[in-house]
């Protein structure tokens, strides 16, 4: 089976000028085919608060009221994507940006009121359209996709870009030996947050919930780790969580 490179790249990655031209240069050097998947929750939050609007967050996960969507929209979609797709595309990758909306590749519902936590305009995916992505990447061309999704009723949703990426994977497995690499701006999942070479070289699920209880793991990490898990039941060969300068797979930590 051919293979395919998802890169997931988050947003204080894509707010370091540095990390980015190396990532991108990385990326650029993949061989084969490839997506990469963007955040660019600091530049949502750096946006928002010029315009007056708060950020709120919980457990990790952005509120995305009304304004916050208009927010988001403008820049996941627009200034993030397209900035991506045209260094991209100066540097000889033929990429198309792409939110969930675009040629209907990830559907989503409203995310219910959960323990009083009310989320707002937050997708939940429903499916993925590997079958459109496989005809795409098999064209030559490299998806940039935004971590935005729709309802299928009109309606834009904010979603979790570690989301986005591990939907993605799970739909082209059926087409492709696939490899997701959710990079950051740390070496790996780390077991001391203050020190950043404690990088935890392997995970299972039963260490995932000891980290879990114990504290060691939380926050944003914890829906990139339930994710990643999602992944590889769901049919993903590998999955690597690195240094944004280190996507050839070889360091950080494997999901098993």
């Amino acid at each position: 089976m051919e293979k395919i490179t998802i890169v997931k790249v988050g947003g204080a990655v894509v707010e370091d000028e540095a990390q980015l031209t190396q990532l991108l240069k990385d990326f650029a050097a993949i061989e084969g085919k490839k997506v990469l998947v963007h955040g660019g929750g600091r530049r949502a939050t750096k946006v928002a608060a010029a315009l007056g609007i708060e950020s709120k967050m919980v457990n990790g996960r952005r509120i995305t009221d009304a304004d916050m969507l208009e927010v988001v929209t403008m820049v996941y979609g627009g200034l993030v994507n397209k900035n991506l797709v045209a260094r991209l595309q100066a540097a000889g990758v033929n990429a198309l940006g792409l939110t969930g909306a675009d040629i209907d590749v990830i559907r989503s519902h409203k995310r219910p009121i959960k323990d009083g936590i009310d989320f707002g305009f937050v997708g939940d995916v429903e499916k993925a359209n590997g079958q459109i992505l496989h005809t795409l990447i098999n064209a030559g061309i490299t998806p940039v996709m935004a971590p935005l999704t729709h309802d299928g009723q009109g309606h834009i949703l904010n979603t979790n870009a570690d989301t986005i990426a591990g939907e993605t994977a799970k739909a082209l497995a059926p087409y492709y030996d696939v490899t997701l690499i959710y990079c950051f701006e740390k070496k790996g999942v780390l077991s001391n947050p203050d020190d950043d070479n404690s990088v935890i070289s392997e995970i299972t699920r039963e260490d995932f919930e000891r980290y879990k209880a114990d504290g060691t793991v939380a926050g944003g990490m914890i829906p990139k780790l339930d994710n990643a898990f999602d992944a590889i039941d769901t049919g993903v060969k590998r999955v690597i969580i690195t240094l944004a300068t280190a996507i050839d797979g070889q360091h950080g930590t494997v999901i098993r």
